[in-house]
């Protein structure tokens, strides 16, 4: 918004091209997404019996075998689940959650896009009963939350794309299916700090386990591993130096107050929420005001030191 503003676009036009770029990149990537997946569904599909039945006689024949009426018994078990009336009201909640999310996302877009218009002024509109200081500190607040908001959001963006290059590389030289969603998934769950891009990995090492065998699942592993120790030491700290000045414990508390107050949004929305409200907290009480510079001491005076001697003080030295 700022760079077409400084363009010459008017903020209502600038809205519209920012608001309406985004929803075709993110369509964009949904379709490739959906393509994917139906282009390689049946090969997976028809991978993941082999994959199965190839871990079913592993089980079985393994270090640690175990009774095959206790598999049975297992795979009864999740038959008997999904075809039971229990699964089928949970089915129709899951609809009746997806509207609901529907429904969401329409008002979420409706307002992100009076946002991006007019979001400085509805600021300064909640800034209208301050004056003085209080009207500084407020407009401080608002410079300081949007910078380190902004910042944490490209940098987690850079730490995710490099992820998900790095990861869907990998999967891609290995022929693992569905590397494209993967990638995509590995780059979504990076915005879940300490455990997103990790899960994610993890899951494209299932799908590895599954379609490729034990061999790709652990260079796939390997990878995942080696990714992410060259986001935590080296990209990171670069990335994310000037916007996330957080101990990692901090970031470990607030995502856990955030999944369990409001699930993969909570976790999502908790470490820049801390990250924004540590910045304000510091900024409270600072000042815009430039220091004033420290007056100099004045230089001596010429005519004052070469004064003649006050009558008595003569002779001090000798005596």
């Amino acid at each position: 918004m700022g760079w077409l503003r400084r363009l010459g676009l008017s903020p209502i036009l600038a809205a519209w091209v920012t608001l309406l770029g985004g929803i075709l990149v993110f369509g964009g990537l949904v379709t490739a997404i959906v393509f994917a997946v139906r282009d390689q569904w049946d090969e997976l599909y028809e991978s993941a019996l082999e994959g199965f039945e190839e871990l079913r006689v592993w089980v079985l024949d393994g270090p640690f075998p175990i009774d095959q009426g206790l598999i049975d018994d297992s795979i009864d078990w999740v038959i008997d689940f999904l075809t039971s009336a229990q699964f089928g009201s949970g089915a129709i909640a899951g609809v009746s959650a997806a509207a609901q999310v529907a429904t969401g996302l329409v008002l979420g877009v409706v307002i992100l896009f009076f946002f991006l218009k007019d979001g400085d002024v509805i600021w300064e509109f909640f800034l209208t009963p301050f004056r003085g200081a209080a009207l500084a500190r407020g407009r401080r607040v608002g410079r300081t939350g949007v910078t380190v908001l902004g910042g944490y959001i490209r940098g987690t963006a850079i730490i995710a794309a490099v992820d998900a290059i790095g990861i869907g590389v990998g999967l891609a030289i290995l022929q693992v299916p569905l590397w494209l969603p993967l990638s995509v998934i590995v780059f979504i769950g990076a915005f879940v700090p300490l455990v997103g891009a990790t899960v994610a990995g993890a899951l494209a090492a299932l799908i590895a386990l599954v379609a490729n065998g034990p061999v790709a699942a652990l260079i796939v592993i390997a990878i995942v591993i080696g990714v992410n120790q060259l986001e935590g030491n080296f990209l990171q700290p670069v990335v994310m130096a000037q916007s996330l000045k957080l101990h990692p414990l901090v970031i470990l508390v607030a995502l856990t107050a955030g999944t369990i107050l409001g699930g993969i949004i909570g976790a999502i929305l908790s470490v820049p929420i801390a990250a924004v409200s540590w910045a304000i907290i510091k900024t409270w009480n600072a000042s815009d005001a430039p220091p004033e510079p420290v007056a100099d001491a004045p230089p001596p005076d010429p005519e004052a030191s070469a004064a003649p001697a006050a009558p008595g003080e003569a002779g001090t030295e000798g005596r």
